[in-house]
């Protein structure tokens, strides 16, 4: 229902884009679902690094401020994630999630992982 792409190997102060395509019964609510990126390094905790609510509202964590972009295409029914100045700390799998409470809705990505080199 979720598919992540883009992840990949990059070295400290580059650019990826992740993107998360929807199908299937969860495209009928894409676009007034929360979409969010989270991420999980080797033994930590997963967390949200990025959202993004119906209506274009968006929030970061504060580590990623000012240097990663979320966003949502509702013709494609894909929600990006740009990530500029990679640090080696961003090194984590990567998974999108979609959550709408109205339908009880709460699907996740496979993963991608980004390994950021210094």
């Amino acid at each position: 229902q979720l598919q992540a792409s883009g992840g990949g190997v990059v070295q400290a102060g580059g650019s990826l884009r992740l993107s998360c395509a929807a199908s299937g019964t969860i495209t009928s609510v894409f676009n007034t679902a929360t979409m969010g990126w989270h991420r999980q390094a080797p033994g930590k905790q997963r967390e949200l690094v990025a959202a993004i609510i119906s209506g274009g509202i968006t929030n970061y964590t504060d580590s990623v401020k000012g240097r990663f972009s979320i966003s949502r295409d509702t013709a494609k029914k894909t929600v990006y994630l740009q990530m500029n100045g990679l640090k080696p700390e961003d090194t984590a799998v990567y998974y999108c999630n979609l959550v709408h409470r109205r339908y009880s809705y709460d699907y996740w990505g496979q993963g991608t992982l980004v390994t950021v080199s210094s």
